[in-house]
């Protein structure tokens, strides 16, 4: 989904004007002034429930390669925004294969077994 898209979705879902939802969008979402990009500069997170999580993260200075001469360089470190999705929509994204059927199972039956793992403990 795109930003297009996301706009008139949201124009039809909320019952506003395709030109409401794009300044709602840009409100939020906008690299150079959103409220998400603002938070994140400041280093504070933003948590929307049952969503995720967006944070800035310091990555460290690192020593990488030149493709074409395969010589060392050092690349910057800095900060960096991470999106980390809250559980319920993990959950949903994620392909559990069932053992017995081949394919996809239900996000419930994904649900009781990720929970059924958890309970009985640590694996070695």
């Amino acid at each position: 989904m795109n930003k297009s898209e996301l706009t008139e979705l949201l124009s039809n879902r909320a019952k506003m004007s395709k030109a409401d939802a794009t300044r709602a969008v840009d409100a939020l979402f906008n690299p150079t002034g959103g409220l998400i990009a603002d938070a994140l500069k400041k280093g504070d997170k933003v948590s929307i429930g049952g969503f995720g999580t967006f944070e800035a993260r310091v990555r460290k200075p690192r020593t990488g390669r030149n493709p074409r001469t395969g010589s060392e360089l050092m690349i910057g470190g800095g900060m960096r925004p991470t999106f980390r999705p809250s559980p319920s929509i993990a959950l949903r994204q994620r392909v559990v294969k069932d053992p017995v059927t081949p394919g996809m199972i239900s996000p419930d039956r994904a649900r009781r077994a990720v929970l059924k793992l958890r309970e009985s403990g640590p694996h070695s």
